[in-house]
């Protein structure tokens, strides 16, 4: 059922219940010419819904808000019957009312009237057709005002009972500048002109136009997996178990043979063992090794995966991402990639750059580069001019087109990897085969 006439069916039983013998009690329980909830409820809706349906289109139509001091003083203004001359518009309000006689069809289609205006009025021109009023029109759609209160009120008269319906805007509106009408709102896409404290946009319920709003999410980013946002700081506060900047990363259930790195929310594994939870028994594989510098092994992999997935894959071996924590362990490196056939070239199409992932990255709440085990990398071998963060690069990889030193680069990027068993393996894999 259209939602417009739901509210409208929902108006009018409770208008058909004003006239059974327990509405004066309804009635005195509201100050004069003020609306029940319900009904400022559907006048409210029903403004946004007419404002979000302007044509041409409106820039920086504001959503409007109901404001209990203005209905107030529009249902003072109602009670009064609409005797004396209005109020006079200020910068701070704008008004319109009118009089009718009783059963021409309540609030809905004193609305529904004063937005028919628009089809006299000329947007090019900001001004209505001849012998012609547009005022209500105007003020309905006056794109800088944010807050609303209206007032009814029933009025006894020489020529039968009619009702008196106002409503009061701020800020106001139907201003003029040297005898030129300044128009209501600017023309172009829904929402394109929102100022920056009002830049969410408001779909009303059919999806249609658009209203500026007080964003109910500036920070334009949700956490998952029932992590909690923090508006202020626009950080994700996640659950046990979960996470990364938007909480998307599970943890390791347990750590079974290793510590668990809270900041990774990941298992670093003791020697010997692999696996996500440690849970893997390694045997060292020295006929895997493509370089040994000292005690240590390393391993080329043939296949590129994103910085994260490569790091599983050691793990996977008992392994870790490569820590090249001096200059000889560079140089040797850096000579044997170098040499690999086909130019760091692999057939996984995949393989972005021909550059290879150690295990070193950018802290943001260390503000600080370190390894995978958690220590502070004290050498460093960063190509000129790295590392500069473009594209939020917080791990390093060895760059082939700079002699195999480091750039920092986006970890989700593809390449190949260097896997590193440490002494501590090679001594459990010669005393626990």
């Amino acid at each position: 059922m259209d939602l417009l006439v739901l509210l409208v069916c929902n108006l009018l039983v409770w208008r058909e219940g004003e006239t059974r013998s327990d509405a004066p009690e309804k009635l005195n329980s509201l100050a004069p010419g003020a609306l029940s909830m319900k009904e400022t409820f559907l006048v409210l809706s029903l403004h946004n819904k007419l404002r979000s349906k302007v044509q041409p289109p409106a820039a920086n139509m504001q959503k409007l808000e109901w404001s209990e001091e203005l209905g107030q003083l529009a249902g003072a203004r109602a009670a009064s019957c609409l005797e004396g001359p209005a109020p006079p518009p200020t910068p701070q309000l704008g008004w319109s009312e009118v009089l009718l006689p009783v059963g021409t069809g309540g609030f809905v289609a004193v609305l529904e009237r004063w937005f028919a205006e628009g089809h006299r009025y000329d947007y090019r021109t900001g001004r209505c057709a001849s012998n012609a009023t547009c005022r209500h029109y105007t003020q309905l759609v006056w794109a800088t005002a944010g807050q609303l209160g209206c007032g009814r009120h029933h009025c006894p008269g020489p020529h039968g009972p009619s009702e008196a319906f106002t409503c009061a805007y701020s800020p106001g509106g139907n201003w003029e500048v040297a005898g030129t009408p300044v128009l209501p709102y600017k023309q172009g896409p829904w929402c394109s002109l929102c100022t920056a404290g009002l830049s969410g946009c408001f779909k009303s319920w059919d999806h249609g136009g658009g209203l500026c709003e007080v964003p109910r999410n500036p920070c334009r980013m949700s956490c998952r997996n029932s992590g909690r946002l923090n508006m202020s700081s626009c950080q994700c506060s996640c659950p046990a178990g979960y996470t990364g900047r938007y909480c998307q990363v599970r943890c390791s259930g347990q750590c079974l043979h290793g510590r668990f790195r809270k900041e990774e929310c990941s298992c670093l594994c003791d020697a010997g063992y692999g696996g996500a939870e440690c849970g893997t028994k390694i045997q060292f594989p020295f006929h895997a090794c493509d370089v040994r510098i000292d005690s240590d092994c390393f391993m080329v992999s043939p296949e590129a995966d994103t910085y994260y997935g490569a790091k599983i894959k050691c793990q996977e071996k008992g392994a870790m991402l490569a820590q090249i924590r001096n200059q000889k362990v560079q140089d040797i490196l850096a000579f044997y990639l170098s040499r690999l056939e086909m130019g760091n070239r692999v057939t996984d199409t995949d393989f972005e750059t021909g550059n290879f992932w150690i295990g070193l990255t950018y802290k943001t709440s260390k503000a600080s580069f370190r390894w995978d085990v958690g220590e502070t990398s004290s050498f460093t071998s960063f190509a000129f001019g790295q590392p500069d963060n473009q594209g939020f690069g917080n791990c390093v990889e060895m760059q082939a087109t700079a002699a195999f030193n480091w750039n920092d680069q986006r970890c989700k990027t593809r390449n190949r990897y260097i896997c590193q068993f440490a002494q501590e393996h090679i001594a459990l894999w010669q005393w626990d085969p």
